[in-house]
């Protein structure tokens, strides 16, 4: 069966080229939450809210079935039933928001390179797939007027991005109507109002590209009450002195391409599966846009989901970042020099292997002459020391970097600094449904509870116990709880596949024991004791060093999210780092004679 939905416009269904589209608002509006959700289940209370708001009515199942029907009736298998929620099948770019964002994004991957006669005619086609507002026709409410807000930002990007690969080719001209008629609907895209007074001032009429620039000063002082950005007054100012740079460029695409510098694409896959930390994924993403430098820093405990947000809130950005983005992950090897990251970050912008520097310096020079005034994003993961990452803070506008620390980083100058804490109970949860379903979960609310507790707030471990769920449908929560009699059986549990925390909690406690042999003595006597209790005097004392010496290695397993301070008692290990120290510290004891525990 060959499917086209629309959505880019008045929505439109049609099978095999025939118009089926649904007569009722209602019935539009359930397909295209299914649509937007394709290939994954949509809970029926979700499919209530797109329909009927917050308050659905009480015969709002029933009207759901009886929609699903109908749909059925023209989708067939492509549409199944699954345990309170529906589910739509779709193939690729069935859908035509998906054939939109794949044709922006190979338009813009043209226009990096260089190919800008290809990237205008790609980006002509994702243009001409709209037909109207995306939605047009549709219910409002919150959970569809997001998305429809997010596509028409796309939008605008796109065209933005086209009208640049039209100036490229020297099409400035014909560009002038269509950039009045998008600064008409949107005056305070300064984007755009550069993109005006370029194709006026190429045109070879001076006058009207600084009558442009006074324009966009008025639109933006009446609606924000702000001045022009620096780099619309960067083109004021060239405009004024007349400078060649802002000439119709003469190389041929041809010429374009062999000279393009290479544009890196190295993001991992966004998660489909992120729940909550909006703040702090806001938080990065304003750091990346801010001024100089535009360096962030993600930290917070082992599987606390500090990567995925930083990759979540990369993708947020990566649009504003055509010069590229590389992503780097010192996991495998968390002792690599930042001379090493250097060379792993310019043997990305092209720089051959052979040719890379030796001396760190000269590499950090070469690292800020290619990346300066380069829209260029940076993402350097499994960080563990400040020296590692700070020849990659920007030196001026143009780059950002995000970094994600498997400690605390201390002396980034200007780098802003986002710690993730434990997921509430409200987000574990969360994530768990996103996997296993509500439902699920609703039919256990006490196991349920338990697991959460269990998870102790790491993102690991509540993956891991929500694929292990995922895995067995037939498997009671409660038997998954019953199973985790001890620490050893609780890391057993949270081990699934290839991602364990009890290795995650490895990498970081022998990284700390190799670092400072006080604090790993420190972490075997917390282990021996559950619950046990660190005070810095009576720490001292067991030891044999100073009471300073202890607080300096507990402060900096604090650092490093291996212990917390519970004040006024002295510090203390997190639940799952005391599970893991339990264990080592079993461990130790067999074959010789145990070591007494610590006094609280």
């Amino acid at each position: 069966m060959q499917v086209d939905l629309r959505l880019l416009g008045r929505m439109q269904l049609f099978i095999e080229g025939v118009d089926v589209t649904p007569g009722a608002a209602k019935r539009r509006a359930v397909l295209t939450a299914l649509a937007l959700n394709a290939n994954r289940s949509v809970s029926l209370n979700r499919l209530s809210e797109v329909a009927w708001g917050d308050v659905p009515p009480p015969s709002a199942v029933a009207n759901l079935r009886s929609h699903a029907m109908g749909l059925r009736r023209v989708l067939g298998d492509r549409l199944l039933a699954r345990s309170n929620a529906y589910e739509l099948c779709l193939a690729g770019e069935e859908l035509d928001v998906d054939r939109f964002q794949r044709l922006a994004s190979e338009g813009r991957g043209d226009l990096a390179a260089g190919k800008h006669r290809a990237a205008v005619a790609t980006l002509t086609a994702a243009l001409d797939l709209w037909r109207g507002p995306a939605g047009d026709g549709l219910p409002p409410g919150p959970l569809l007027d997001g998305h429809w807000a997010s596509l028409e930002e796309q939008r605008l990007q796109v065209f933005e991005e086209w009208a640049q690969a039209r100036l490229a080719v020297g099409e400035h001209g014909g560009l002038l109507g269509d950039l009045r008629r998008h600064l008409a609907a949107h005056p305070l895209r300064e984007r755009a109002w550069a993109q005006l007074m370029l194709a006026h001032y190429r045109c070879g009429d001076v006058p009207a590209s600084l009558t442009t620039y006074r324009e966009a000063r008025a639109a933006l002082d009446e609606h924000l009450g702000v001045e022009p950005g620096e780099e619309l007054v960067a083109l004021h100012r060239a405009m004024l002195d007349r400078s060649v740079d802002l000439n119709t460029p003469s190389r041929s695409e041809g010429e374009d391409r062999g000279n393009a510098p290479v544009v890196p694409r190295e993001l991992p896959a966004n998660l489909t599966t992120f729940v909550g930390r909006t703040r702090e994924v806001a938080d990065v993403v304003a750091a990346v846009r801010g001024g100089t430098p535009a360096a962030v820093v993600v930290s917070g405990p082992a599987g606390g989901g500090k990567t995925a947000l930083a990759v979540r809130a990369a993708h947020a950005v990566a649009a504003e970042f055509p010069d590229g983005q590389v992503f780097v992950d010192l996991g495998p090897r968390p002792s690599m020099t930042a001379g090493e990251v250097l060379g792993r970050v310019l043997r990305a912008l092209g720089v051959p292997a052979a040719e890379v520097p030796e001396d760190v310096d000269e590499r950090a020079g070469w690292f800020r002459s290619r990346v300066a005034h380069r829209r260029m994003l940076l993402v350097i993961d499994g960080v563990t020391a400040a020296e590692q990452v700070r020849p990659l803070i920007p030196a001026g506008p143009g780059p950002a970097l995000i970094v994600v620390g498997q400690r605390r980083l201390h002396g980034l100058d200007g780098a802003t600094s986002v710690g993730l804490r434990p997921l509430t109970a409200t987000g574990a949860r969360a994530l768990l449904a996103a996997h296993v379903g509500v439902d699920r979960l609703d039919a256990e609310p006490a196991a349920t509870a338990g697991l959460i507790r269990l998870c102790a707030g790491s993102v690991l471990a509540l993956r891991i116990t929500a694929s292990r769920l995922a895995s067995r449908p037939e498997l009671a929560v409660g038997v998954l709880v019953g199973q985790a009699r001890d620490a050893q059986a609780r890391l057993d549990l949270l081990a699934f596949g290839d991602q364990s925390v009890r290795a995650s909690l490895a990498t970081g406690i022998a990284a700390v024991r190799s670092a400072d042999e006080v604090a790993g003595r420190i972490l075997a006597l917390l282990g021996e004791t559950p619950e046990a209790t660190a005070v810095p005097d009576r720490t001292a004392a067991r030891l044999g060093v100073s009471a300073e010496r202890v607080w300096h290695a507990l402060e900096d397993l604090v650092d490093a999210h291996l212990v917390y301070r519970d004040e006024p008692a002295g510090y203390r290990l997190p639940a799952l780092v005391d599970d893991y120290a339990a264990e080592l510290a079993a461990a130790r004891s067999v074959g010789r004679r145990m070591i007494p525990p610590m006094a609280a």
